[in-house]
């Protein structure tokens, strides 16, 4: 299990991320729905402030602070800068949890920006299109990793060896980045340009059928399968799928899988909490 996510548009929308103990939004339940992990997460990444993005924060920092869990451990908490919702919603929170056990940490974020994370990854926050008006924003988890230079690539593994016992791992060995994981937030469809070659992509999908979309807020299917034929994710999970296609998210997870067969599809029933 990497992800557990619920997500129903509207209602509550959250992703909790194991590999690095993340959570992306903070929508209503989420405290009951995740028991004793919430004392696992070190850091909140929200996407923007709607309500069904949010509801579920002070709630959260309520339960890690009161219930029978390890309650010392610090909380970071980042937004989108600007968002005044945001912040006065965290400023309210504050102050009726005067006596916290843990520190609670916010940070503004703005396109660009870094997290520095665990085990050489690092999350960057990128600019998205949602609501006017509305500052928003979609992450990235990358890696820091090491391969074998260009130059050496056509090498036998027995004159490998000889070079790293002449000269070193680093002699032969050239840094990239790699990233591991994209979560769209609720937006409009991410640019391939930033997606780039994510292991696993997370987007949201709120209308299967483009004619419900009155408002080009959210993303369509459409959109998404025009998407799936610039980039090449090993997995993509759609989320914050609306509760009127109930009846047709198997029928729609069987037709893309089929029509793109080299990637895992998997899609967030707005009904159930999805472990992945």
């Amino acid at each position: 299990m990497e992800f557990i996510i619920r997500s129903k548009a509207l209602y509550s929308t959250w992703i909790y991320y194991k590999p690095d103990r993340l959570l992306f939004d903070v929508g209503e339940g989420i405290s009951a729905s995740l028991g004793n992990k919430i004392y696992s997460i070190e850091k909140i990444f929200i996407s923007h402030s709607h309500v069904d993005h949010i509801a579920g924060l002070w709630g959260f920092i309520n339960t890690r602070n009161n219930a029978m869990g390890s309650r010392e451990k610090n909380l970071e908490i980042y937004y989108p800068k600007g968002s005044k919702n945001i912040e006065e919603y965290l400023n309210f929170i504050k102050s009726m949890n005067k006596y916290l056990r843990f520190k609670l940490i916010t940070k503004p974020l703005e396109h660009g920006d870094v997290v520095e994370l665990k085990n050489n990854r690092f999350l960057k926050a990128f600019k998205t299109r949602h609501t006017p008006g509305e500052k928003s924003l979609g992450f990235q988890i990358l890696e820091k990793r090491k391969k074998l230079k260009s130059i050496y690539s056509n090498l036998s593994g027995e004159n490998i060896k000889e070079l790293i016992d002449k000269f070193g791992k680093d002699h032969i060995l050239g840094n990239y980045i790699k990233k591991i994981l994209t979560i769209s937030g609720d937006s409009l469809p991410i640019s391939p340009d930033i997606i780039g070659d994510s292991d696993t992509l997370v987007h949201e999908c709120t209308f299967i059928k483009e004619s419900d979309r009155k408002i080009r807020n959210h993303t369509s299917l459409n959109e998404i399968k025009e998407l799936l034929n610039f980039i090449h994710p090993k997995r993509v999970i759609l989320y914050h799928v609306s509760s009127r296609y109930n009846r047709l998210i198997n029928k729609v997870k069987t037709e893309l899988s089929e029509e793109f067969k080299d990637i895992k599809v998997f899609i967030v029933h707005p009904e159930e909490i999805s472990i992945i």
